[in-house]
Protein backbone atom coordinates (compact mmCIF):
# COMPACT_ATOMS: atom_id res chain seq x y z
CA UNK A 1 0.00 0.00 0.00
CA UNK A 2 2.72 2.28 0.88
CA UNK A 3 4.26 2.63 -3.33
CA UNK A 4 0.29 3.23 -4.08
CA UNK A 5 -0.05 6.56 -1.35
CA UNK A 6 3.15 7.64 -2.31
CA UNK A 7 2.78 7.56 -6.13
CA UNK A 8 -0.94 9.22 -5.57
CA UNK A 9 1.16 12.05 -3.23
CA UNK A 10 3.95 12.78 -6.22
CA UNK A 11 0.82 12.74 -8.47
CA UNK A 12 -0.72 15.54 -6.60
CA UNK A 13 2.44 17.24 -5.90
CA UNK A 14 3.22 17.50 -9.66
CA UNK A 15 -0.84 18.51 -10.33
CA UNK A 16 -0.39 21.63 -7.47
CA UNK A 17 3.06 22.09 -8.86
CA UNK A 18 1.20 22.65 -12.28
CA UNK A 19 -2.15 24.29 -11.70
CA UNK A 20 -2.62 27.44 -12.61
CA UNK A 21 -2.95 30.00 -9.53
CA UNK A 22 -5.13 33.53 -9.87
CA UNK A 23 -3.05 36.73 -11.05
CA UNK A 24 -3.85 40.28 -10.81
CA UNK A 25 -1.18 41.24 -13.22
CA UNK A 26 -3.09 38.46 -15.68
CA UNK A 27 -6.25 40.08 -15.08
CA UNK A 28 -4.92 43.56 -15.59
CA UNK A 29 -3.13 42.33 -18.54
CA UNK A 30 -6.45 40.56 -19.88
CA UNK A 31 -8.92 44.17 -19.26
CA UNK A 32 -6.00 46.32 -21.06
CA UNK A 33 -6.33 44.09 -24.40
CA UNK A 34 -9.90 44.15 -24.07
CA UNK A 35 -9.63 47.86 -23.72
CA UNK A 36 -6.87 48.21 -26.89
CA UNK A 37 -9.30 46.09 -28.80
CA UNK A 38 -12.27 48.41 -28.19
CA UNK A 39 -10.56 51.77 -29.09
CA UNK A 40 -9.16 50.21 -32.77
CA UNK A 41 -13.10 48.94 -33.26
CA UNK A 42 -14.37 52.02 -32.26
CA UNK A 43 -11.79 54.32 -34.03
CA UNK A 44 -12.01 52.82 -37.01
CA UNK A 45 -15.95 52.98 -36.99
CA UNK A 46 -15.88 56.20 -36.30
CA UNK A 47 -13.12 56.93 -39.08
CA UNK A 48 -14.77 55.29 -41.73
CA UNK A 49 -18.19 57.63 -41.32
CA UNK A 50 -16.66 60.62 -41.65
CA UNK A 51 -15.80 61.42 -37.89
CA UNK A 52 -13.32 64.92 -37.36
CA UNK A 53 -11.92 63.66 -34.03
CA UNK A 54 -12.54 59.22 -33.94
CA UNK A 55 -9.98 58.73 -30.92
CA UNK A 56 -11.82 60.88 -28.38
CA UNK A 57 -14.96 58.83 -28.44
CA UNK A 58 -13.22 55.41 -28.27
CA UNK A 59 -10.23 56.62 -25.69
CA UNK A 60 -13.15 57.52 -23.39
CA UNK A 61 -14.91 54.55 -23.84
CA UNK A 62 -11.36 52.32 -23.94
CA UNK A 63 -10.67 54.50 -20.50
CA UNK A 64 -14.06 53.01 -19.10
CA UNK A 65 -13.66 49.89 -19.82
CA UNK A 66 -10.04 50.03 -17.56
CA UNK A 67 -11.85 51.93 -14.17
CA UNK A 68 -14.70 49.36 -13.87
CA UNK A 69 -11.76 46.37 -14.56
CA UNK A 70 -9.71 48.40 -11.84
CA UNK A 71 -12.73 48.77 -9.33
CA UNK A 72 -13.76 45.04 -9.68
CA UNK A 73 -10.51 43.61 -9.37
CA UNK A 74 -10.58 42.94 -5.90
CA UNK A 75 -13.59 41.31 -6.09
CA UNK A 76 -13.46 39.21 -9.05
CA UNK A 77 -9.85 37.94 -7.77
CA UNK A 78 -11.37 36.82 -4.26
CA UNK A 79 -13.89 34.65 -6.18
CA UNK A 80 -11.22 33.55 -8.74
CA UNK A 81 -9.01 32.61 -5.42
CA UNK A 82 -12.50 31.00 -3.52
CA UNK A 83 -12.73 28.70 -6.46
CA UNK A 84 -8.78 28.23 -6.77
CA UNK A 85 -8.84 26.71 -3.46
CA UNK A 86 -12.72 24.75 -3.44
CA UNK A 87 -11.01 23.36 -6.92
CA UNK A 88 -7.74 22.57 -5.17
CA UNK A 89 -9.92 20.76 -2.01
CA UNK A 90 -11.79 18.91 -4.45
CA UNK A 91 -8.61 17.08 -6.28
CA UNK A 92 -6.83 16.55 -3.59
CA UNK A 93 -10.30 14.47 -2.25
CA UNK A 94 -10.47 12.33 -5.39
CA UNK A 95 -6.94 11.93 -5.21
CA UNK A 96 -7.19 9.98 -1.59
CA UNK A 97 -10.53 8.38 -2.79
CA UNK A 98 -8.24 7.08 -5.42
CA UNK A 99 -5.89 6.00 -3.10
CA UNK A 100 -8.41 3.99 -1.03
CA UNK A 101 -9.86 2.34 -4.00
CA UNK A 102 -6.69 0.89 -5.33
CA UNK A 103 -5.90 0.19 -1.86
CA UNK A 104 -9.18 -1.91 -0.54
CA UNK A 105 -8.31 -3.69 -4.66
CA UNK A 106 -4.68 -4.65 -3.55
CA UNK A 107 -5.55 -6.52 -0.08
CA UNK A 108 -5.63 -10.03 -0.20
CA UNK A 109 -8.58 -9.98 2.77
CA UNK A 110 -11.04 -7.67 1.43
CA UNK A 111 -13.85 -9.78 2.26
CA UNK A 112 -13.85 -9.94 5.82
CA UNK A 113 -13.60 -7.87 9.11
CA UNK A 114 -10.28 -9.01 9.81
CA UNK A 115 -9.48 -7.88 6.74
CA UNK A 116 -11.06 -4.27 6.75
CA UNK A 117 -9.42 -3.49 10.20
CA UNK A 118 -5.91 -4.82 8.43
CA UNK A 119 -6.86 -2.10 5.35
CA UNK A 120 -7.29 0.85 8.09
CA UNK A 121 -4.70 -0.16 9.75
CA UNK A 122 -2.19 0.13 6.56
CA UNK A 123 -3.80 3.24 5.84
CA UNK A 124 -3.17 4.87 9.40
CA UNK A 125 -0.10 4.18 9.03
CA UNK A 126 0.80 5.72 5.76
CA UNK A 127 -1.27 8.75 7.15
CA UNK A 128 1.32 8.67 9.77
CA UNK A 129 4.29 8.55 7.68
CA UNK A 130 2.56 11.27 5.25
CA UNK A 131 1.92 13.51 8.25
CA UNK A 132 5.84 12.74 9.79
CA UNK A 133 6.85 14.32 5.90
CA UNK A 134 4.89 17.02 5.86
CA UNK A 135 5.83 17.64 9.43
CA UNK A 136 9.40 17.69 8.16
CA UNK A 137 8.42 19.78 5.29
CA UNK A 138 7.36 23.18 7.65
CA UNK A 139 5.35 25.90 6.81
CA UNK A 140 7.09 25.87 3.28
CA UNK A 141 4.97 23.28 1.76
CA UNK A 142 1.30 24.13 3.26
CA UNK A 143 -0.29 21.54 0.63
CA UNK A 144 1.54 18.76 2.22
CA UNK A 145 -0.50 19.32 5.61
CA UNK A 146 -3.91 19.76 3.56
CA UNK A 147 -3.16 16.56 1.75
CA UNK A 148 -2.38 14.90 5.43
CA UNK A 149 -5.72 16.54 6.31
CA UNK A 150 -7.98 15.05 3.65
CA UNK A 151 -6.49 11.71 3.85
CA UNK A 152 -7.46 11.58 7.81
CA UNK A 153 -11.28 12.66 6.85
CA UNK A 154 -10.92 9.68 4.25
CA UNK A 155 -10.39 7.63 6.91
CA UNK A 156 -12.95 8.50 9.36
CA UNK A 157 -15.49 8.35 7.24
CA UNK A 158 -14.38 4.75 6.08
CA UNK A 159 -14.04 3.37 9.38
CA UNK A 160 -17.09 4.79 10.90
CA UNK A 161 -18.61 2.96 7.67
CA UNK A 162 -16.57 -0.06 9.25
CA UNK A 163 -17.45 0.19 12.29
CA UNK A 164 -21.31 0.43 11.43
CA UNK A 165 -21.49 -2.62 9.91
CA UNK A 166 -22.15 -6.37 11.87
CA UNK A 167 -19.82 -8.65 12.56
CA UNK A 168 -16.65 -6.78 14.63
CA UNK A 169 -15.98 -8.04 17.77
CA UNK A 170 -14.88 -5.82 20.27
CA UNK A 171 -11.66 -5.80 20.46
CA UNK A 172 -11.36 -4.93 16.65
CA UNK A 173 -13.46 -2.34 17.45
CA UNK A 174 -11.60 -0.97 20.12
CA UNK A 175 -8.16 -1.01 18.28
CA UNK A 176 -10.39 0.88 15.12
CA UNK A 177 -11.70 3.75 17.55
CA UNK A 178 -8.07 4.32 18.71
CA UNK A 179 -7.13 4.92 15.37
CA UNK A 180 -9.73 7.19 15.03
CA UNK A 181 -8.50 9.27 17.43
CA UNK A 182 -5.06 9.16 16.58
CA UNK A 183 -6.70 10.31 12.78
CA UNK A 184 -8.32 13.21 14.27
CA UNK A 185 -5.76 14.54 16.00
CA UNK A 186 -3.61 14.54 13.09
CA UNK A 187 -6.15 15.83 11.14
CA UNK A 188 -6.84 19.03 13.39
CA UNK A 189 -3.06 19.22 13.58
CA UNK A 190 -2.26 19.39 9.73
CA UNK A 191 -5.39 21.57 9.07
CA UNK A 192 -4.21 24.33 11.58
CA UNK A 193 -0.70 24.02 9.60
CA UNK A 194 -1.88 24.20 6.66
CA UNK A 195 -4.16 27.41 7.43
CA UNK A 196 -0.62 29.01 9.27
CA UNK A 197 1.59 28.38 6.44
CA UNK A 198 -0.14 29.45 3.40
CA UNK A 199 -1.36 32.43 4.87
CA UNK A 200 2.27 32.95 6.18
CA UNK A 201 3.27 32.74 2.94
CA UNK A 202 0.25 35.26 1.18
CA UNK A 203 1.34 37.70 3.91
CA UNK A 204 4.87 37.68 3.03
CA UNK A 205 4.01 37.90 -0.84
CA UNK A 206 1.44 40.95 0.29
CA UNK A 207 4.37 42.49 2.04
CA UNK A 208 6.47 42.77 -1.51
CA UNK A 209 4.10 44.02 -3.51
CA UNK A 210 4.56 48.21 -4.33
CA UNK A 211 1.14 49.30 -4.55
CA UNK A 212 -1.36 49.35 -1.02
CA UNK A 213 -4.11 48.30 -2.99
CA UNK A 214 -2.29 45.24 -3.86
CA UNK A 215 -1.03 44.62 -0.39
CA UNK A 216 -4.41 44.98 0.59
CA UNK A 217 -5.87 42.25 -1.98
CA UNK A 218 -2.93 40.04 -1.44
CA UNK A 219 -3.89 39.99 2.62
CA UNK A 220 -7.12 39.48 1.84
CA UNK A 221 -6.30 35.84 -0.05
CA UNK A 222 -5.00 34.93 3.50
CA UNK A 223 -7.70 35.66 5.22
CA UNK A 224 -9.85 33.57 3.13
CA UNK A 225 -7.41 30.73 3.74
CA UNK A 226 -7.77 31.60 7.70
CA UNK A 227 -11.96 31.41 7.32
CA UNK A 228 -12.08 28.49 5.28
CA UNK A 229 -10.34 26.48 8.55
CA UNK A 230 -12.48 28.13 10.59
CA UNK A 231 -15.34 26.82 9.61
CA UNK A 232 -14.21 23.48 10.92
CA UNK A 233 -12.43 24.64 14.23
CA UNK A 234 -14.30 28.23 14.98
CA UNK A 235 -13.05 28.87 18.57
CA UNK A 236 -9.79 27.76 17.78
CA UNK A 237 -7.36 30.15 19.55
CA UNK A 238 -4.12 30.11 16.90
CA UNK A 239 -6.44 30.51 13.79
CA UNK A 240 -8.46 33.76 16.28
CA UNK A 241 -4.60 35.02 16.63
CA UNK A 242 -3.56 34.62 12.70
CA UNK A 243 -7.01 36.36 11.51
CA UNK A 244 -5.95 39.18 13.99
CA UNK A 245 -2.49 39.61 12.63
CA UNK A 246 -3.26 39.68 9.17
CA UNK A 247 -6.36 42.09 9.79
CA UNK A 248 -4.09 44.45 11.64
CA UNK A 249 -1.70 44.42 8.75
CA UNK A 250 -4.28 45.57 6.46
CA UNK A 251 -5.31 47.69 8.74
CA UNK A 252 -1.77 49.38 9.44
CA UNK A 253 -1.57 49.32 5.09
CA UNK A 254 -4.90 51.72 4.92
CA UNK A 255 -3.78 53.84 7.68
CA UNK A 256 -0.19 54.23 7.09
CA UNK A 257 -1.60 55.92 3.87
CA UNK A 258 -2.82 58.97 6.23
CA UNK A 259 0.31 58.70 8.70
CA UNK A 260 2.57 59.16 5.64
CA UNK A 261 0.58 62.10 4.50
CA UNK A 262 0.29 63.72 7.94
CA UNK A 263 4.27 63.27 8.27
CA UNK A 264 4.61 64.87 5.10
CA UNK A 265 2.90 68.00 5.66
CA UNK A 266 4.30 68.12 9.09
CA UNK A 267 7.55 68.11 7.81
CA UNK A 268 6.83 71.11 5.05
CA UNK A 269 5.53 72.97 8.01
CA UNK A 270 1.73 72.29 7.01
CA UNK A 271 0.50 71.49 11.13
CA UNK A 272 -3.13 72.04 10.47
CA UNK A 273 -3.21 70.20 7.55
CA UNK A 274 -1.15 67.32 9.21
CA UNK A 275 -3.12 67.19 12.11
CA UNK A 276 -6.32 66.86 9.44
CA UNK A 277 -4.51 63.52 7.95
CA UNK A 278 -4.11 62.36 11.69
CA UNK A 279 -7.91 62.98 12.08
CA UNK A 280 -8.62 61.23 8.72
CA UNK A 281 -6.16 57.97 9.86
CA UNK A 282 -8.49 58.46 13.50
CA UNK A 283 -11.53 57.92 11.23
CA UNK A 284 -10.74 55.14 9.25
CA UNK A 285 -9.00 53.06 12.00
CA UNK A 286 -12.14 53.37 14.15
CA UNK A 287 -14.24 51.70 11.01
CA UNK A 288 -11.71 48.77 10.59
CA UNK A 289 -11.70 45.28 12.50
CA UNK A 290 -8.91 44.75 14.64
CA UNK A 291 -8.45 44.02 18.30
CA UNK A 292 -8.95 46.65 20.60
CA UNK A 293 -5.36 46.70 22.06
CA UNK A 294 -3.80 47.22 18.63
CA UNK A 295 -6.59 49.63 17.43
CA UNK A 296 -6.25 51.29 20.99
CA UNK A 297 -1.83 51.53 20.64
CA UNK A 298 -2.44 52.81 17.33
CA UNK A 299 -4.89 55.89 18.67
CA UNK A 300 -3.20 56.39 21.35
CA UNK A 301 0.25 57.00 19.01
CA UNK A 302 -1.76 59.62 16.53
CA UNK A 303 -3.03 61.17 19.54
CA UNK A 304 0.53 61.91 20.96
CA UNK A 305 1.36 63.30 17.33
CA UNK A 306 -1.41 65.49 17.02
CA UNK A 307 -0.91 66.87 20.47
CA UNK A 308 2.51 67.73 19.71
CA UNK A 309 1.48 69.38 16.45
CA UNK A 310 -0.85 71.23 18.18
CA UNK A 311 2.15 72.32 20.74
CA UNK A 312 4.05 73.60 17.16
CA UNK A 313 0.84 75.43 15.92
CA UNK A 314 0.04 76.97 19.33
CA UNK A 315 3.78 78.50 19.65
CA UNK A 316 4.27 79.40 15.61
CA UNK A 317 0.75 81.43 16.49
CA UNK A 318 2.39 83.30 19.62
CA UNK A 319 5.01 83.97 17.49
CA UNK A 320 3.63 85.67 14.77
CA UNK A 321 1.28 87.76 17.75
CA UNK A 322 4.41 88.87 19.83
CA UNK A 323 6.11 89.86 16.49
CA UNK A 324 3.02 90.56 13.83
CA UNK A 325 4.95 92.39 11.01
CA UNK A 326 7.90 89.74 11.17
CA UNK A 327 6.10 87.82 8.13
CA UNK A 328 5.71 90.97 5.94
CA UNK A 329 9.35 92.36 6.50
CA UNK A 330 11.21 91.35 3.22
CA UNK A 331 14.19 92.77 2.79
CA UNK A 332 14.77 95.03 -0.26
CA UNK A 333 16.84 93.90 -3.27
CA UNK A 334 19.46 95.45 -4.21
CA UNK A 335 18.11 97.68 -6.89
CA UNK A 336 15.42 98.92 -5.10
CA UNK A 337 18.08 101.49 -3.33
CA UNK A 338 18.58 105.29 -4.58
CA UNK A 339 21.88 106.47 -5.01
CA UNK A 340 21.81 108.59 -2.05
CA UNK A 341 20.86 105.65 0.54
CA UNK A 342 18.06 103.42 1.17
CA UNK A 343 14.71 104.18 0.58
CA UNK A 344 14.18 103.86 4.73
CA UNK A 345 16.69 106.44 5.03
CA UNK A 346 14.28 109.13 3.55
CA UNK A 347 11.74 110.91 5.30
CA UNK A 348 7.97 109.80 4.87
CA UNK A 349 5.46 111.69 3.01
CA UNK A 350 3.63 113.05 5.79
CA UNK A 351 7.08 114.23 7.57
CA UNK A 352 8.09 116.51 4.43
CA UNK A 353 7.03 119.84 4.54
Amino acid sequence: MRPVASSASAQSQKRVQHERMPSTTGYMLIAGVAAGGLFIVLWWMLHSGGDDTPWVPAALAAGVVMFVAAAAREVVMRRAWTRYLLEQNRRDHHSTNETWKRAGSSSSASGSVGGRVSRHSAALRSIQKQAAEADAAGAHQPEAHLEVYQGCKDFLASSEEALRSAGMDTEKSVALRSGQERARALQKHHLLAWARGASQLITTEAQRRVLNSDKIETAMRAIDVIESARKIYPEDKSLLESEAAVRAYIVSVKIGRWIELAERAAFKGHYRRAIDRYRDALFYLSRETMGEESRAEVAERIGREIELLRARLKTGNLAAKMNPNASHQNPRPPHAQSKKGNFDDQPAMSEMP
